[in-house]
Parts: C-alpha cells; sequence; structure tokens
C-alpha cells in the first residue's frame, strides 16, 4: 500500500516551520483506494509571502484542527503504507518533526517520484512536478495547494506503475551491494558523525547530518556526480557516532576530517578561505581593519575565498557604518582620507573624531562577527535524556567539548569544564559556533 502525500507549510524549514495543509491518497497499487485531507492550525502565524503562494491565510486555518488532533487518524492511515510523494524528503521531514514534537517516532518507507522519473524518465530539462505534469498532460487543478499536488503526485506515480510495476524495488537500485539492507536498517534517525570505510577498511568520507539513516541513503542513490558515483562504489561499510547535538556533530566532523584527512573529504580538508578580515588597535587607540591572509597566526573576524570579495565586503561594511577607509586599509595615504573631503568619513584619519566615537562605530560594524560573550558554556541535547552537551569557549578561544549527566549539571563553570575532552582552536570551529548560535536555539548559554 502507498500513502501518496503532499503538505503545505509556514515555510522550508521543518525544523523550525510548521504544516498548514495535509493531503493523502491511499493506494493499492492499482487505484484509489481512500482519501484525506485537512487544513491545520500551526499555531503560528503564516507569512504573507506564503498566503500569496499558497492561497492559505491566517484566517482559513483560524479554526482548523492542530496537527496533534489528526495525528492519530493521520497514523492509521499511514500504517504499513509507503510514503510517496515528489521530493518525499521535504513532506515526510515535516510530518515526522510534527510527531516528534508531541513525542512519538514517526518512520515510514519512502518513495520519491522525483527520483522514481529521473530512472525513467531520463533526460528531462526539469523534473518539477509542474514540467512533468504539463509534460505528461496530467491536469492538477490547484497547483500549491496539497490536494492539488498530491492528487498531480498520485497520477504521476500510476504513470510511473504502468512503466515499471515493480517500482518498490526502484528504490534500491544503486545503493552499494556491499551494504546490506539489514545495515541500513540499523542506521539511526538521529544526528551525529557518520563514517564510509573501503574494502580495505579505510575511511575515506566522514559526513554529519541530523538524520544518519536518510543522509547515507542519500550517498548511495545520488549518481548526479562524477564524485558522488566514485564515493558510492567504493562503499563497503559504514559507521556512527551519535551526538545528539547539531553543534556537536558539527564540531566533531570538521575536527575528524583534519584528523582523519578522508580521501572523499580533501575539498574539506585545506580551507578554501584563504583572506581574513582582522582587526588591531593602533598607537592612538583606533581599531583598525585589514584583509590579510589566514595564516593561522590570528583567528580573523571572519574569512573570503580571495581578497577581491574580502575588499567588496569591506568597502560595503565601510560605507554602512560611515568607517574610514584609511582606518581600514582601503585608501593608502598620509593625510585624511579622500572620504574625508566629500563628507563621508568623520576624520578619524586625522584624528578629528575622537577615538572612542570612532570605536563605537567599528564595535557596532564588527560585533556579528564575534560571540555575544567573551566567555560562555553551550548547553545542548545530549546521546539520550540523561545527558546534555557541554560546549566551552573561554576569553573568546574554543576548549572543547563533552557530555555530562543533567544531575550535575550546574552553573558552575569549573564543573562543566572538567566534563569537556580539549580541542585544537582554528577559524573554522569559531565560524561553525557563531554561525549556529546565530541560527538555532540551544538549551542554554552560561556566561562566565
Amino acid at each position: 500500500m502507498f500513502a501518496i502525500i503532499d503538505v503545505e507549510t509556514t515555510g522550508l524549514s521543518s525544523r523550525s516551520e510548521k504544516i498548514t495543509e495535509i493531503a493523502i491518497f491511499i493506494h493499492n497499487g492499482k487505484e484509489l483506494v481512500e482519501e484525506f485531507s485537512t487544513l491545520v492550525n500551526p499555531e503560528k502565524d503564516i507569512p504573507y509571502r506564503i498566503s500569496q503562494m499558497t492561497g492559505i491565510t491566517n484566517k482559513m486555518v483560524e479554526n482548523a484542527p492542530r496537527f496533534c488532533e489528526v495525528a492519530k487518524e493521520i497514523l492509521e492511515l499511514t500504517e504499513e503504507c509507503t510514503i510517496v510523494g515528489h521530493n518525499v524528503a521535504f513532506d515526510y521531514s515535516f510530518i515526522r518533526n510534527e510527531y516528534r514534537q508531541l513525542g512519538y517516532d514517526f518512520k515510514r518507507e519512502k518513495l520519491c517520484t522525483v527520483k522514481m522519473s529521473r530512472k525513467l524518465l531520463p533526460m528531462r530539462r526539469s523534473y518539477s512536478l509542474s514540467k512533468l505534469c504539463k509534460y505528461l498532460k496530467i491536469v492538477n487543478p490547484a497547483r500549491h495547494r496539497a490536494g492539488g499536488d498530491a492528487l498531480a503526485t498520485t497520477r504521476l506515480f500510476e504513470f510511473l506503475l504502468s512503466i515499471e510495476p515493480a517500482i518498490t524495488a526502484i528504490s534500491l537500485k544503486g545503493l552499494n551491494s556491499s551494504l546490506s539492507k539489514e545495515k541500513l536498517k540499523e542506521l539511526p534517525g538521529k544526528t551525529g558523525v557518520y563514517y564510509f570505510y573501503n574494502e580495505a577498511g579505510e575511511i575515506i568520507y566522514v559526513g554529519k547530518s541530523i538524520n544518519i539513516h536518510e543522509r547515507v541513503l542519500s550517498h548511495l542513490s545520488n549518481n548526479t556526480s562524477k564524485k558522488e558515483l566514485e564515493l558510492k562504489n567504493h562503499i563497503a561499510d559504514v559507521s556512527y557516532e551519535l551526538t545528539g547535538s547539531e553543534l556537536v556533530a558539527l564540531l566533531m566532523e570538521s575536527n575528524e576530517i583534519k584528523t582523519l584527512t578522508p580521501f572523499y573529504n580533501r575539498a574539506q580538508r585545506r580551507s578554501v578561505f584563504t583572506t581574513g578580515l582582522y582587526e588591531y588597535k593602533d598607537d592612538q587607540g583606533y581599531i583598525r581593519l585589514k584583509i590579510d591572509k589566514n595564516n593561522g597566526k590570528g583567528i580573523p573576524l571572519t574569512t573570503f575565498s580571495n581578497q577581491v570579495s574580502a575588499k567588496e565586503f569591506l568597502f560595503k561594511l565601510v560605507e554602512e557604518h560611515t568607517l574610514c577607509q584609511k582606518l581600514c586599509g582601503l585608501y593608502k595615504t598620509q593625510h585624511a582620507c579622500f572620504q574625508y573631503h566629500i563628507r563621508q568619513c568623520k576624520g578619524a584619519c586625522i584624528c578629528k573624531e575622537s577615538p572612542e566615537d570612532y570605536n563605537a562605530r567599528i564595535e557596532e560594524a564588527i560585533s556579528p562577527f564575534r560571540f555575544e560573550h567573551l566567555s560562555f558554556i553551550v548547553l545542548d541535547e545530549g546521546r539520550d535524556d540523561d545527558e546534555s552537551s557541554v560546549v566551552v569557549v573561554e576569553n573568546g578561544k574554543y576548549l572543547g567539548w563533552g557530555y555530562l549527566h543533567n544531575e550535575f549539571i550546574t552553573n558552575d563553570p569549573d564543573v562543566l569544564k572538567e566534563s569537556i575532552t580539549i580541542y585544537p582552536d582554528n577559524r573554522e570551529v569559531q565560524q561553525i559556533i557563531r554561525s549556529y548560535l546565530r541560527k538555532n536555539r540551544v538549551k542554554q548559554i552560561i556566561e562566565f
């Protein structure tokens, strides 16, 4: 049995956004046998741009059931079914996350009609649902609505079945035969770092994912590039380490790649960010910025792939915050910079503006590239419900990470620091931590 599903949502991220509409068509491989469709109250505002695209407004979902109110019906409806969708990972991730928030681990086999179409309808310019429907003359009376898109996906699925009746087997084609189905099924749908090995037992690739099972399967079914195909053909075994915290997974992946130097991570082994933006204070007390090569002697505020992109960024930063081009290394002169003469610099270049006033403005400009606190500890998810992960930054320097049982969690930094393993500090891990904390919530941040 197949459950052909489509969802509409408040945004693109299953971790932070919610379902606004869901449609499910149960298919026995020959015909439709049951239908289910409902609007869902996401319990948060629907952005205007999303309403423009889907036609679903806040007013429409105001009296609709919440997901928790239809969860039991969806669970029963899809039991022992393979979930089918066009780019099924998107719909499936939203449904799984809705159940996860209810404390239930929703798991179903999946089939993606995008991947099936690529195998059975090769050489198409586009595999979007709208393009395939136009090509196959499938009418979709309600695009960007769950019912319309699910029905169109159903018709597409029926067409693919007519080409290959044993379509359930197609999803396994291209998977490396050295990895058994049993081995793949054992992989957890949890956050961590995974390792691919070749026949000689050597680690050839390290990756991280919030769902190890799905990420490994995506590697094994990926034929989009020569590199991916070559990697897939050399995979003989896989192992993993659960981290619980995605931040720890990112930090662990970065360190493992640098330490183990796997062959297929060669692009990540060497930094492509060769240029950095650095700060220092001159003899007059002014904070200066300069663009320089990343030589490992200092931690840059941010990094760039080349000097040109670095200069473009710095010119824009100077303009937005009315900084001095001379003090930012963009205008070489012994006197006032050109921007001062056209009243776009306040005179720091000739000490007309005080260091205090100028530095306040430059601190504001570079604050997004610094940690919010000089010394802090991040507490986040552990590998199970009884522990928390611990990441420590002290005096702006990354120290390392570890785990601590929840009953020993305290605000005492000395106790928390004892739980970590020391790891090397570098610009990459600093960027990982800054970027992650800007975009994601964690359990707790303790400043000390």
